[in-house]
């Protein structure tokens, strides 16, 4: 009995000792956390099946969408004849599913764009062969009838014609790096209207449509490029050398774009007759099922007026048969979930304060507004035209929280997913069967099979080995709270407190946000917490005695527009002052020392921070800003003219959203941390800002990455940066 209890007790404390293990930064940096995934799910046109990239990158799988089971593979590096590529990145599938484009050799350009390698797969004889031998190729895409196949190199158009030997042949002959761009979009178009694509076949596969843009006149920006490390860029390794390239700042001009049309058997361009203001933008081109229609979509500079346009491609004639308007500006949903079928369009829009779904003719006549209420509709997931239903994510529940849905004709709606968090979808084609992937703040990734009543027919993934590594850890306790500012505004927030939280005692506090427009961190998902990670980074604070909070202040998303859009002309100045009275109200709380809060962000968070720690209350001890934009001045046309518009036009609100005029009245320790090589929000800001603190004799301390961008990764750098981070609180908190 002596021996068992001497076991007992051995076994106990080994239990309580396993138990107590401490997540480490470099366990956040290299993901040892992360949650599994499924990426890259893509439905067949059978509606029975989808297909994916094996885990070694060597195979396409087919797999069954009732079952989840592998059916067979219908591509193999291993098996393929004469296969020179050992493995791939991504790959297309031809429209009638007998093609498939194996990409390879991807190398990133921008946040969306790449060049890469593509092999041409032929399923029924097990050939490979390249798609071009002249160089890498950019967004190919097969035409409708899988006959050919379009793509874009050094800004032009190309055409391989795959009934005729591969043939290739040249669409467009003007384009040129920093000046003429044919079929894929500029630098500002890709990242703030959110494609890499710029170009459409016609259903009849006899025309190409593609956007033109002309950035000549847009003024060009230039960073260094130095030697450094993890890549190393040995040409530089005596003098510096510099990357310039075209981007428009607020004010300044931008790409001239117009719409054209190629027609493939006489080789005649037209340009459509698009009556388009002279600064304003195409964000979108698609034909629709209709060889004789070409969608085109436009917004003037302000963005706030939304337009639909109906080409022909060969009159070149342009109506208009829809217009969204908006007095502050018209969401990014309405032009990137818009959808087209052969009688009817289906829009988004928050004509009547939220985002909800539209049904309209083809002609452009309103049919009926779809969904109604107060709340968002996230995502549109399919319309079943023969029974009138529509599926879509909502967060009608919660603003926290996001559901399946589907609603019939007569306005009956269903909610299809069961559990209560974060629930997103992929349909199979014919709306029968759908993947769900959910999670909440307590529950890694959970991905099911489900048919269209919601009925629930296998797991695919569950996170078992991940919920077992975590019982393992001191992870926080997760809690949502929210609280009514000074001005009667409520506001939502998470709080992880330290595991073993003892009410009796006082705690420092880092606060962490983005606060940017339409964002939102406080979701109830796993990806709360400051790297997405399910909150690691904040259990390895909550191990140094932190509690990490999290409150999404005015001008984020979720609670309609009216909540979202307060904050129009004049960014930064809610939103920096919501952080203010976060600080203040944690400070009210018994277990807060309000004399050591801490505020640190990345991007528009670090420039909430900049802005909260100046704003002339003393309540943040440290902070830390990341990648931020000091400046809107300094900042690109489409994302910052969107929400504050041209200086020349509000030059009290670019005053009042400057923290560089807001510098001279920073309290608390600042750390700043910038890439030089940053191509989004350009080192500028930063340089700028530190200066306007020297001038006002403010100490500070700063932390440079060489050639790293926005994302600032690659090599150790990660790592460092989080160590930085940490640190920093843990030496001034």
């Amino acid at each position: 009995m002596k021996k068992l209890i001497t076991l007992s007790c051995l076994l106990v404390a080994f239990v309580c000792a396993f138990a107590q293990q401490k997540v480490t930064l470099q366990d956040v940096a290299d993901g040892t956390y992360r949650p599994q995934n499924i990426y890259g799910i893509k439905p067949m046109l059978d509606g029975e099946h989808y297909t994916q990239i094996s885990a070694d990158r060597k195979r396409i799988v087919k797999y069954s969408f009732k079952t989840g089971k592998e059916v067979e593979s219908i591509f193999d590096v291993e098996t393929a004849r004469d296969c020179p590529i050992k493995s791939f990145d991504d790959y297309i599938m031809s429209p009638d599913e007998k093609l498939i484009l194996i990409q390879t050799e991807t190398k990133p350009i921008y946040r969306r764009s790449f060049t890469a390698e593509y092999y041409i797969y032929n399923i029924r004889n097990n050939t490979i062969e390249p798609l071009s031998k002249n160089g890498p190729q950019q967004v190919p895409l097969f035409s409708p009838d899988g006959f050919q196949i379009a793509f874009v190199r050094d800004n032009n158009i190309f055409l391989v014609k795959l009934l005729f030997g591969n043939s290739e042949s040249q669409v467009t002959k003007d384009g040129e790096y920093n000046k003429v761009l044919n079929g894929i979009p500029d630098w500002v178009y890709e990242e703030e209207f959110g494609f890499n694509r710029a170009f459409d076949f016609s259903a009849d596969s006899k025309m190409i449509a593609y956007i033109r843009f002309d950035e000549s006149q847009v003024p060009m920006f230039s960073f260094p490029w130095y030697k450094g490390m993890a890549p190393e860029r040995t040409e530089y390794a005596t003098y510096p050398g510099a990357y310039t390239y075209k981007y428009p700042k607020a004010g300044e001009v931008n790409s001239k774009v117009s719409v054209h049309t190629f027609d493939i058997k006489s080789h005649v361009t037209r340009k459509m007759d698009l009556p388009l203001d002279a600064d304003g933008y195409i964000p979108r081109i698609k034909f629709t099922s209709d060889p004789e229609k070409l969608a085109i979509m436009t917004l003037n500079r302000h963005q706030n007026r939304f337009n639909v346009y109906m080409a022909n491609p060969r009159s070149a004639i342009c109506k208009s048969i829809i217009r969204d308007e908006s007095e502050q500006y018209v969401k990014e949903q309405a032009y990137s979930n818009i959808r087209f079928y052969p009688e009817n369009i289906v829009l988004m829009s928050e004509r009547d304060g939220y985002n909800h779904l539209y049904l309209y003719t083809i002609g452009g006549n309103l049919v009926r507004q779809v969904t109604k209420g107060e709340f968002e509709v996230k995502d549109f997931l399919g319309w079943d035209q023969k029974n009138d239903v529509f599926y879509y994510t909502s967060n009608e529940e919660s603003p926290l929280r996001s559901a399946v849905y589907k609603i019939d004709r007569k306005g009956k709606k269903t909610k299809l997913s069961t559990r209560t968090g974060t629930n997103t979808a992929i349909f199979n084609t014919n709306l029968t069967y759908y993947i769900n992937k959910y999670s909440s703040k307590d529950t890694p990734t959970l991905i099911t099979i489900n048919d269209n009543r919601g009925r629930e027919l296998t797991t695919l993934l569950d996170n078992g080995k991940l919920k077992g590594q975590l019982a393992t850890l001191n992870m926080p306790q997760k809690e949502f709270f929210t609280f009514r500012t000074t001005e009667g505004v409520e506001l939502n927030g998470w709080m992880m407190k330290p595991a073993g939280f003892d009410p009796n005692k006082k705690y420092p506090v880092i606060m962490h946000q983005y606060s940017g427009p339409g964002s939102q961190q406080v979701l109830d998902e796993w990806g709360i917490g400051s790297f997405s990670d399910g909150g690691m980074f904040e259990a390895y604070m909550a191990d140094h005695g932190y509690i990490s909070v999290c409150v999404d202040g005015r001008g984020t998303g979720g609670r309609g527009a009216a909540f979202e859009k307060c904050t129009y002309l004049f960014l930064g100045v809610k939103e920096s002052h919501d952080q203010v009275e976060t600080a203040r109200y944690l400070g009210t709380l018994p277990y807060v020392d309000a004399n050591r809060i801490g505020i640190w962000g990345w991007s528009y968070g670090g420039y909430t921070t900049l802005m909260s720690m100046s704003e002339g209350t003393q309540v943040f001890k440290a902070g830390v800003a990341i990648a931020a934009p000091s400046d809107w001045h300094f900042y690109d046309t489409v994302y910052t003219e969107r929400f504050m518009r041209t200086p020349k036009e509000n030059g009290d609100g670019y005053r009042a959203g400057s923290a560089i005029l807001r510098a001279p009245k920073l309290h608390g320790n600042l750390l700043l941390i910038h890439g030089t090589a940053d191509d989004n929000v350009h080192y500028q800001n930063c340089a700028e800002y530190s200066e306007a603190l020297v001038q006002a004799g403010i100490q500070f301390d700063m932390q440079i990455y060489t050639n790293r961008n926005h994302g600032i990764s690659g090599g150790n750098t990660r790592t460092h940066l989080m160590n930085r981070v940490a640190n920093f609180f843990i030496e001034n908190l």
